[in-house]
């Protein structure tokens, strides 16, 4: 179905929305919903973790500022992604397949996108070549980091065929 070995996606903006007005990200539980064609479009593929070339691998990749920032501990951060997950994929994600950055902006760490950092951990728990993963997500940051990694990007316009403002 899809000619990608691994499909990385964002979380925020992408797979999620924060319900708190004027808050960029959920700080903690209650605060934030899939958007609506999340899960409809992710059952369309036949999800595989890594080491097993039955299907396509998954991952998620994503900024967690906030942490850094004090405003939740990283242990809520993994917490609220994994329950992303969960409730986009339908299953309970393998260990290592969500990567997060804690740091806040311009701290010079390798992790935070548009850095390739959590790109390339996911590429090397896939032993995958990156010319074919999809990374998928809403931001220049994210567009710069699949560059940054030599993968490919689909603005979640193409691949949710969704507005990012929606």
């Amino acid at each position: 179905m899809t000619k990608y070995k691994l499909i990385i996606f964002d979380a925020d903006g992408t797979l999620r929305y924060c319900t708190v007005p004027g808050q960029p990200c959920p700080n903690r539980a209650g605060e934030w919903k899939l958007y609506p064609d999340v899960v409809e479009k992710l059952a369309g593929f036949n999800w595989a973790g890594p080491g097993d070339e039955s299907g396509v691998g998954y991952g998620i990749a994503s900024n967690q500022g906030g942490v850094g920032s004090g405003y939740f501990a990283e242990d809520t951060a993994m917490d609220l992604l994994n329950d992303t997950f969960i409730k986009a994929f339908g299953f309970t994600p393998v260990e290592g397949t969500i990567q997060m950055c804690p740091h806040i902006p311009y701290s010079g760490c390798s992790c935070r996108k548009p850095a390739p950092g959590m790109l390339d951990n996911l590429i090397d728990l896939y032993a995958v070549d990156p010319s074919t993963v999809l990374f998928v997500g809403d931001r220049d940051d994210d567009k710069n980091a699949a560059s940054n990694a030599g993968c490919h990007f689909q603005w979640i316009s193409e691949f949710f065929n969704r507005n990012p403002e929606e």
